[in-house]
């Protein structure tokens, strides 16, 4: 779901069309291709405008980092390592992950339309970002999709269940249904109470996290964000204890094991950059029945749950689905603008310093 707080009084705000613009051109003076930059740039600038800011521009500057060390070729192709019609291996060959995910999402759709089903293993790319991005590309296809990732290639920060230190990365998950010509159902959430970046963010913002999302160095409970850049770092909690733990670890195992691509542990976490793999099923649901008779079936589902008296805890006129927020979040930052905090933007021109780029202010409202 979107991030609840919208803007800090302090934050720069840009529009979605400069921010796209700024992006584009900064990769394009990276080194990267027209096409490439502009993936980029369609992918972080639409994870600011739904909300997920943790996914957003805010990644500029380790995206060059690994750029500039070498970690992250640019222009860098995916190769498919095994064609087995309904089953699909693509290799990113650490490229960047925005290009990699959004090559194979897109074979894995047309595979999926050809043979009712895709099992897609995708492997060894440089962060690819928003999981619900690729979500949202599958069932704007009209698909069914399930998106399993696990991250390797650096300190891990989340916590087991019952443990006292990092083992594993925020590992997402991603559901999307189509619902015909209304707004798909769009779950997306990492298995970790919140998102690395948004621990991020608010250390940038300089506020405090809420109960039960972070423990210090030494296994103790704590709201200081600053915990998880200190050496050495502390780490973030899973979701519904057990549970998320559990879900954090098919996540793992899937994506990790099942692509080849490994599992975070001593030997796959001493790298100079991350690496993202994603285990994911596409499904064309018309395969599976009568297509209207199932979008009929969600649709008596989605009402009957969301006629729900809204609580008062929660603070909503209704009950939402998931995608909701986000879908209204875009509404509203496209009318108002993105807010990005002022060490974030910091960044983003020192990024763009890196690669030649002659400031950044001249793309903020």
């Amino acid at each position: 779901m979107a991030e609840k707080s919208d803007r800090h009084p302090d934050d720069i705000i840009v529009a979605e069309k400069k921010l796209h613009a700024l992006t584009v051109d900064l990769f394009k003076h990276a080194g990267s291709e027209t096409r490439e930059a502009t993936l980029i740039a369609d992918h972080l600038v639409l994870a600011n405008m739904s909300g997920h800011d943790s996914h957003g521009v805010g990644m500029i500057p380790r995206y060059i980092m690994n750029v500039k060390s070498g970690f992250t070729p640019l222009n860098q192709k995916p190769t498919v390592a095994l064609d087995a019609g309904a089953l699909l291996v693509v290799d990113g060959n650490r490229g960047i992950g925005q290009v990699a995910a959004f090559e194979a999402t897109q074979m894995a759709i047309e595979r999926a339309k050809q043979h009712g089903v895709c099992v897609l293993a995708l492997r060894n790319c440089s962060h690819i970002g928003r999981i619900g991005h690729w979500g949202e590309m599958c069932a704007a296809a009209g698909l069914v999709s399930t998106h399993y990732v696990n991250v390797i290639g650096h300190h891990p920060f989340v916590a087991p269940y019952g443990g006292s230190d990092g083992r594993f990365s925020t590992n997402p998950y991603c559901c999307s249904i189509p619902r015909g010509d209304k707004p798909p159902f769009i779950l997306d959430f990492a298995t970790s109470r919140v998102a690395q970046g948004k621990v991020r963010v608010a250390h940038n913002r300089g506020v405090k996290m809420g109960d039960g999302i972070l423990i210090d160095r030494d296994g103790n409970p704590t709201n200081d964000p600053g915990v998880m850049f200190a050496n050495p770092i502390g780490a973030i909690l899973t979701f519904g204890e057990h549970k998320g733990y559990g879900m954090a670890m098919a996540c793992e195992l899937l994506a990790g094991a099942l692509t080849s691509g490994g599992t975070l542990r001593p030997g796959t976490m001493e790298t100079d950059g991350s690496i993202n793999n994603m285990f994911a099923i596409v499904i064309d649901p018309g395969r599976l029945g009568d297509r209207n008779a199932i979008l009929a079936e969600i649709e008596r589902s989605l009402a009957w749950v969301t006629a729900s008296k809204p609580s008062k805890d929660i603070g909503q006129e209704k009950v939402l689905i998931a995608g909701d927020p986000e879908r209204a979040m875009r509404v509203h930052r496209a009318k108002n603008g993105v807010p990005i905090d002022k060490t974030t933007w910091r960044d983003i021109g020192e990024a763009g310093a890196k690669v030649g780029m002659n400031g950044v202010e001249g793309y903020r409202d």
